[in-house]
């Protein structure tokens, strides 16, 4: 089993941010439980799952329509813990894995080991003003205060360590406090061209996430258009930038905050060039 460490919270809380700060500063993996929606529910699909299967029969207008209920059944929930754990699972041994998502749950910490968990639970006044900042329609409004209130149930009833935040706290420091030891302890990236490597693994991800949705028989036309906020590939411990690219591009991958979209574009052509002519080996 690779050595995690598990990040989990509702939506809003902040998990994407502090998992992708700590693993760019100290060089470790990042496993990010959304970029495997789609992957995931392809599989309870295979299984047969009822919810899973209503989901896609929906339009998205229906879908989103339906009672909170069912709109909770069908975000698969508990259903996706054990495919998070055999993605996780088949992942390297080394460096240690970030893996932070809102389907990481006690109960599914409980079953597998790992280094440590954490919780993070927003205040009710946090969490309305973060679901405001991203301006959701009704559907998916309801279905994240729903998942906040679920999350917040298990782990206060599992008695798992949890943080309270209430944006008033520099939530990365007070993560990286409480795992000082772990992060310290590793292993970790050996160097600026593997810390560049994961990096890259991250941003394919995303990339991955967008195709699952545009391959969906429902899903709009859009990929060649579409754009997404990717971390700067640059390797440096202190960047925190993120680069927006368009799905479509050359190498959305590997970006740097160092680059323009049409630099960067022209500078991959170029490569692509050497390489097809032998001229770069």
């Amino acid at each position: 089993m690779t050595d995690v460490l598990w990040l989990g919270g509702p939506p809003g809380a902040g998990k994407s941010t502090v998992a992708e700060r700590l693993a760019r500063r100290y060089g470790l993996r990042r496993y990010h439980a959304d970029t495997r929606t789609w992957a995931h529910r392809d599989r309870a699909l295979a299984a047969g799952v009822p919810a899973a299967e209503r989901f896609e029969r929906l339009s998205p207008a229906d879908r989103w329509a339906a009672p909170v209920d069912e709109l909770y059944a069908m975000a698969l929930h508990h259903e996706r813990g054990p495919m998070v754990a055999d993605d996780v699972r088949a992942l390297p041994p080394a460096p240690l894995t970030i893996a932070e998502g809102t389907v990481i749950t006690p109960r599914l910490v409980d079953a597998l080991p790992g280094r440590a968990a954490l919780w993070l639970l927003p205040t009710p006044e946090l969490l309305e003003e973060r679901l405001a900042e991203r301006e959701l329609a009704p559907g998916p409004l309801a279905l994240y205060r729903r998942l906040a209130e679920v999350v917040e149930t298990e782990v206060r009833a599992s008695g798992a360590p949890f943080l309270r935040i209430d944006g008033a706290t520099d939530t990365v420091r007070a993560v990286e406090d409480r795992w000082a030891r772990h992060l310290a302890a590793g292993p970790h990236a050996a160097g600026r061209e593997e810390r560049r490597a994961l990096l890259r693994e991250a941003n394919e991800a995303v990339v991955a996430q967008y195709d699952g949705f545009f391959a969906r028989p429902w899903a709009p036309d859009g990929r060649d258009t579409a754009e997404a906020d990717f971390s700067c590939a640059c390797g440096d411990t202190a960047c925190t930038d993120r680069v927006r690219r368009r799905i479509a591009a050359v190498d959305p991958a590997e970006p740097s905050h160092r680059d323009t979209q049409a630099g960067w574009e022209a500078a991959a052509g170029a490569l692509r060039a050497e390489t097809e002519t032998g001229e770069g080996t």
